[in-house]
């Protein structure tokens, strides 16, 4: 094998585990985004997710 062609085998072997960890950030940076876009619209983190009431819808719920 040539140095060029080891070379470009090391350059490779090297970056594949370094391109790994940017998949884990844009899954997180996804994740936290649409989580905050949920929150603006009145969801919360629970189990099973709702959405959180306001007073005058909770006032008529009452009263009926």
């Amino acid at each position: 094998m040539s140095i060029k062609r080891i070379a470009c085998l090391a350059t490779l072997l090297a970056v594949i585990p370094a391109l790994s960890g940017c998949w884990y950030a844009a899954a997180a940076g996804a994740g936290a985004y649409g989580g905050y876009k949920m929150k603006e619209k009145g969801y919360t983190v629970q189990s099973p997710v709702t959405k959180e009431k306001g007073d005058k819808q909770e006032d008529k719920e009452e009263s009926k």
